[in-house]
């Protein structure tokens, strides 16, 4: 028998069949991005399926062909720092803790990461404990590209990736696809989409490694592994005006390329992102990353960076932005700890990290 819930204007469907318990990000026209109410909509199910003894699992799937997420309302977030408004940031407490809820889930949460998924996409799917990409998945956290740091656990994520990879993806917000994200550590199997609808359907009354099992292909080539070389040496620079100087004089084409993505992003941006990155390898779990990511992505509020990238990439259109400042050289050290201070009791509390609960498959 399936239950539909019905949802703030049925932007998340929920539904159960058998064992499994479905999340469907219904917003196909807005590529699925993700509002507040749909955060607190995910949250009110994923409580109430950890709590009852008849969903043995958890699928996270998408509307529509083109992605299962393109991230948060992009639009929302610049008219709150256009003016000032606190609705972001009670947006983002919220996101967080759900990203956390996710990472500790007591039971198997299997995400489609099928087609675009990006920003906050990835919040509602990497962390989880069974990640599948397809030929179509497209998976990127590039906020630099809007004056913005990757958060919803990015930079956790990023900083466990091997060698200097995640640092690669993070500064210059490239897409990886589905090779390059099992490499990363943001997936964990690959399945071809054409087989997704039979694999979540059998899911209702099969365990979740007995369905992989029939379903788990080899992926296509991907392109991180033999660039390697490249990618460690030169983001492995203490700063990023070094990492520039790097990717231009190491002589390889695509890091050329890599760092002229990377000058045409935000310079403040980039740093702090840099600077993200590395405290996020010290700080050790999740729960520590996202109070750190809350702490920076309340800073970016009152960036002039986030409002004019935004403008540029979505609003306008124009695709010209003008940074302030304009060059990595003029952000100074004062500019980016500025992003790390602490908010007192403003902060986001996400209490003592839990050691991963058992899944039981």
């Amino acid at each position: 028998m399936t239950h539909h819930a019905p949802s703030h204007d049925d932007h998340v469907l929920t539904t159960a069949e058998g064992r499994a318990a479905y999340l469907t990000l219904n917003r196909p026209k807005a590529l699925n991005a993700l509002s507040h109410p749909m955060v607190l909509r995910i949250e009110q199910a994923l409580t109430a399926w950890a709590a009852d003894p008849a969903v043995g699992m958890v699928v996270i799937r998408g509307a529509g062909d083109r992605g299962l997420c393109a991230g948060g309302d992009i639009r929302a977030i610049h008219e709150d720092a256009r003016t000032g408004g606190t609705a972001t940031s009670d947006f983002w407490r919220d996101e967080y803790r759900l990203n956390a809820l996710i990472a500790r889930y007591p039971k198997p949460y299997v995400a489609l990461m099928d087609g675009i998924v990006m920003g906050g996409g990835v919040g509602v799917s990497a962390h989880g404990s069974v990640r599948i990409v397809t030929e179509r998945s497209e998976v990127a956290m590039p906020e630099t590209g809007i004056g913005f740091v990757p958060d919803v656990g990015g930079t956790h994520l990023l900083s466990l990736a091997p060698g200097e990879l995640g640092t690669h993806l993070a500064l210059t917000g490239a897409p990886v696809g589905a090779a390059d994200a099992l490499l990363c550590g943001l997936a964990d199997h690959f399945v071809p989409a054409a087989a997704l609808p039979a694999l979540a359907a059998e899911l209702a009354v099969e365990p979740v490694h007995a369905v992989l099992e029939r379903h788990v292909a080899q992926p296509p080539a991907g392109e991180l592994a033999s660039a390697r070389a490249w990618i460690d040496h030169c983001y492995a620079a203490g700063t990023a005006e070094e990492i520039v100087t790097r990717l231009l004089s190491c002589g390889v084409p695509d890091a050329k390329a890599a760092a002229q993505t990377l000058l045409s992003k935000s310079p403040t941006a980039v740093k702090v992102t840099l600077a993200s990155l590395r405290r996020a390898r010290r700080l050790g779990p999740l729960e520590r990353v996202l109070e750190q990511e809350y702490r920076v992505s309340c800073a970016a509020l009152s960036s002039p960076d986030l409002v004019e990238g935004i403008r540029a990439q979505v609003i306008d259109k124009d695709r010209t932005p003008r940074w302030s400042p304009a060059t990595l050289e003029e952000v100074l050290p004062a500019d980016v700890d500025r992003y790390f201070a602490p908010q007192g009791a403003d902060g986001l509390r996400l209490g003592a990290a839990l050691s991963s609960q058992e899944v039981v498959w």
